[in-house]
């Protein structure tokens, strides 16, 4: 077990399964079945991500460095969290780039009720993504510690 100490973007508590990925995320290829087609375990859509690809996000702890791909990012994550398909939470070993960091925050602000709230840290350091393993349990606390079991 280790902890590791990020900066909170979105705040929250969250205990999940560990989702890793060592890509870049591309938000729009990865949620689209989410969103455009009513997949609930928001399956990952992403050819392009093999780490991601045809895995259930939804209720997972997504670990990567960054998101990338267009500047609908913010939108997709803001309209998965209002669709109450998000990840458990979202953490960056990176700083998180402005796009997906304005729709986690929108969502976090704009959206009402539980089954829509995802808290993100980012700056966990490139430690965290080199320890954290698919299928490990993490747990998020409100002031930036992320667990990994």
């Amino acid at each position: 077990m280790k902890t590791f100490k990020g900066r909170v973007v979105s705040p929250g508590k969250a205990t999940a399964e560990a989702l890793v990925s060592h890509g870049g995320l591309n938000t729009l290829a990865s949620f689209q079945k989410a969103l455009q087609f009513g997949d609930k375990k928001a399956t990952c859509g992403d050819q392009n991500n093999p780490d991601l690809y045809g895995r259930e996000m939804a209720g997972k702890a997504l670990c990567l460095p960054q998101t990338i791909g267009s500047t609908t990012g913010g939108l997709v994550l803001y309209c998965a969290c209002s669709m109450g398909r998000q990840p458990a939470c979202m953490l960056f070993s990176n700083p998180i780039d402005s796009l997906a960091g304005a729709g986690v925050i929108l969502a976090d602000v704009w959206l009402e009720g539980e089954h829509t709230k995802m808290p993100v840290i980012d700056s966990l350091g490139e430690e965290f993504l080199e320890y954290v393993k698919t299928g490990m349990k993490i747990t998020v606390d409100e002031d930036g510690n992320v667990t990994v079991e």
